[in-house]
């Protein structure tokens, strides 16, 4: 855990210190990767939650990075919640491969739905970002045991484009950004991306991999039975137009926080928003 911390730059001081120490368990799905999740206890002065809450991060980043640093593990556990953080496969401590074969948000979604299997939990509560808004509707679009949904991150791309929005963000220039041996040739945007996964002690030959894999094929909106919050910066460029998201599953809710795609680690609004509709 501390690894973690300090790859991300960040302090332990200023992690909450509820949060710093979770059960880390693997499962070896079917294929063979290492899927790492993170588990956290509520804490013990308040009643707990029967439902768990699944945290799924985002491209580049992992449990530790989008969920636990910004607070948003403290803030649940502090409301009773039991919560369960999932490492993507390529990213954290979950099993990396360059075969861009064994990447994709459905792949990553059916990993995510083996570590619920392990929760022997009736219902979950689940949030997801970005890459991992993907995983999440995937998940929720096929089980109707998932109770609330977040899904920040995204907007109209999900619709229009059947993942991520590529129109933002080419796939094949963020492959190409990190199987790049001069990085100063990249345009900032991309080049930003690249020094962020370095920073983050990120393989990069798995994320050009899962650049090259990401998800296309349309997700059934229509089968998504949890109450969703679909939320997202006002400035953010790959979740432009949420409110055609927000209306394509069936009673979702909306909510714009200031700032860009980076509000899960750097607005405290985007964490309240999410704390507050999975525990009102």
């Amino acid at each position: 855990m501390t690894d973690d911390l300090i790859s991300a730059n960040v302090p332990i001081e200023s992690v909450p210190a509820a949060s710093v120490l979770p059960r880390t368990a693997t499962v070896v799905v079917d294929d063979g990767t290492t899927i790492a999740y993170h588990c956290w206890e509520p804490d013990a002065v308040v009643i707990a939650h029967p439902v768990p809450v699944v945290l799924q991060h985002g491209f580049t980043a992992d449990t530790m990075v989008d969920w636990l640093i910004p607070g948003t593990v403290a803030g649940l556990t502090a409301a009773g919640r039991r919560v369960v953080g999932v490492d993507a496969r390529g990213h954290g401590r979950s099993g990396k491969s360059p075969d861009a074969a064994r990447y994709g948000e459905r792949r990553m979604a059916d990993d995510l739905l083996d570590v619920v299997a392990l929760l022997d939990a009736p219902a979950i509560d689940l949030v997801g970002y970005s890459m991992g808004a993907v995983v999440a509707l995937l998940a929720a679009a096929e089980r109707p045991t998932i109770r609330r949904l977040v899904v920040g991150g995204v907007g109209a791309g999900i619709v229009e484009v059947g993942g991520v929005d590529t129109r933002a963000l080419p796939s094949d220039r963020l492959a190409h950004a990190f199987l790049a041996e001069d990085p100063d040739d990249l345009s900032p945007e991309i080049a930003g991306l690249r020094t962020h996964a370095e920073m983050l002690g990120g393989d990069l030959p798995s994320l050009a991999a899962q650049a090259r894999a990401v998800h296309r094929a349309g997700i059934d909106l229509a089968a998504v039975t949890a109450e969703t919050l679909v939320i997202a910066g006002d400035t953010d460029p790959l979740a432009e137009r949420p409110h055609v998201l927000a209306g394509a599953i069936t009673g979702a809710r909306l909510c714009l926080v200031d700032g860009g795609h980076d509000v899960v680690g750097s607005n405290p609004d985007f964490r309240s928003a999410i704390i507050d509709f999975l525990t009102r």
